[in-house]
């Protein structure tokens, strides 16, 4: 039977689209991204090997899998922390940087050829949304403001600070002479040297800008998301740095749903098409069956009446689920919770349903037994009947029992009508006079019917009286 499509597999299928979606935007340009690729093949090969029976090199495999599981959270943290912040709900309010009119992209443009016109190695960091701290090391504080005189006194060859990169924060300069982490992609073409590979591993790890300056052929190149721009001319980094760090004015706030979803439609679709088919796979495996007891609860009685019988006091219940995934719940997990609100007062007919069962989602009831319960209930009744003892047993010294005082001497019950009608009486429990040598008063519970309650539950005080 095909699995039924519920509104929480459409609402499954979506999340997980947009979360694997943002991890290949994320990743894509990291060796992360390769090593995902290479144990997503792996996991195929296991599901191939271990629905065909071979058993051994699906069993090494599966080892395998979990050592590499820990080996990737140890080696690519610093992926998956970046990863985690991007994803972050407070992202969006705490973790923004004010990048709006940082400083004239001209002068600063001009500087940059400046150097690169002299052949005067650089490498500048513009922070944009995301923190950088955590990647930069042995950097010296400097808080100054963003003018060519300062860019190449800082990167002069005699400077004690042009050794490192400059890093421009929130506007201003903010740090200098700053170690950036290297690249170890190894595609990077041979004439790029140290500064393009710590350019492009910041800006593999964040979204900061990273102007570079070659000192050998007098480029300038720009690294952005894992990616080396070269930049012919000052306008040209103009118009880059005012389109990144400064979005157009006319540029609509609002962007409708549909243009997001077209947005990069190709890569989005086969997302998708990606997760309904693992989708499929887990679902086409349903789960096991299991047989549990569930017991019958009642609520809801109306208070004129009071439940009498049942001919069950559990049912019978074979679960599966629509899912290998999804555990079915253990003996004690499931109950049956019957409304009685709309009963009728005698012998009462009521059907079981699904929605009498709390069934965690994706369990389903595949047999139940049975399926109908007869309940009785009758009007229930007040009545005020007198309580009786019992007495075993003789005294000590040749007494005799002479009277015998119980207090209270009537007591409220309440319970079916059917039983109240018949009952006359009611007796405490048994008092024992073996060996008693005078008179004493105990207290005695009632033995009430389980069907029946009394409305005051003090014990009753019996009076024993011994004389000869």
């Amino acid at each position: 039977m095909s699995p039924v499509i519920r509104w929480q597999d459409i609402a499954d299928i979506i999340i997980m689209s947009f979360i694997a979606y943002n991890l290949y935007g994320w990743f894509r340009k990291t060796k992360a991204f390769q090593v995902v690729i290479g144990l997503g093949s792996l996991g195929v090969v296991y599901l191939i090997t271990r629905n065909l029976g071979f058993f051994m090199t699906s069993w090494i495999l599966q080892e395998l899998g979990t050592v590499l599981f820990v080996l990737i959270i140890v080696i690519f943290q610093a992926e998956i922390r970046q990863a985690l912040y991007r994803i972050s709900p407070l992202h969006s309010f705490f973790g923004r940087q004010d990048t709006g009119h940082l400083f004239e992209a001209e002068e600063f443009s001009e500087a940059v050829f400046s150097l690169a016109a002299s052949k005067t190695g650089a490498i500048i960091v513009i922070q944009r949304q995301e923190p950088i701290h955590e990647y930069l090391s042995n950097g010296i504080q400097i808080d100054a403001t963003i003018t060519g005189q300062i860019i190449g006194s800082i990167f002069f060859e005699g400077s004690p600070l042009h050794d490192g990169a400059l890093v421009i924060r929130n506007g201003r300069i903010s740090l200098a002479s700053c170690h950036l982490p290297l690249s170890t992609r190894t595609d990077i073409p041979h004439y790029y040297g140290t500064r393009h590979r710590a350019g492009l591993g910041l800006s593999e790890r964040s979204d900061a800008l990273v102007v570079i300056v070659s000192e050998e052929r007098g480029e300038v190149t720009l690294a952005l998301s894992g990616e080396l721009r070269k930049v012919e001319s000052a306008g040209r980094l103009v118009d880059m740095l005012r389109t990144l760090l400064e979005p157009p004015a006319q540029e609509p706030t609002h962007i409708s749903l549909a243009r997001r979803i077209c947005r990069n439609f190709w890569p989005k679709l086969v997302t998708v098409c990606f997760v309904t088919v693992c989708w499929l796979i887990v679902t086409a495996r349903q789960g096991e069956l299991v047989t549990v007891n569930a017991p019958i609860q009642y609520r809801n009685l109306p208070e004129s009446l009071i439940f009498s019988k049942s001919s069950q006091d559990q049912v019978e219940l074979q679960l599966k689920t629509v899912s290998s995934l999804i555990p079915l719940p253990k003996e004690g997990e499931v109950a049956a919770q019957i409304d009685l609100r709309e009963i009728k007062q005698g012998s009462n007919l009521i059907t079981l349903r699904k929605k009498d069962f709390n069934l965690p989602s994706g369990v389903q009831i595949a047999r139940l037994r049975p399926a109908v319960l007869r309940v009785s209930v009758e009007r229930k009744q007040r009545k005020l009947v007198r309580v009786d003892t019992r007495v075993s047993g003789s005294p000590a010294d040749n007494l005799v029992l002479k009277r015998i005082k119980i207090q209270p001497e009537l007591v409220m019950v309440e319970g079916p009508e059917s039983l109240l009608s018949r009952m006359e009486s009611i007796r405490t429990e048994e008092i024992q006079i073996d060996g008693r040598s005078r008179s004493f008063t105990v207290e005695k519970k009632l033995e009430l019917p389980a069907q029946l309650r009394m409305l005051n539950d003090d014990p009753v005080k019996v009076r024993v009286i011994l004389g000869r």
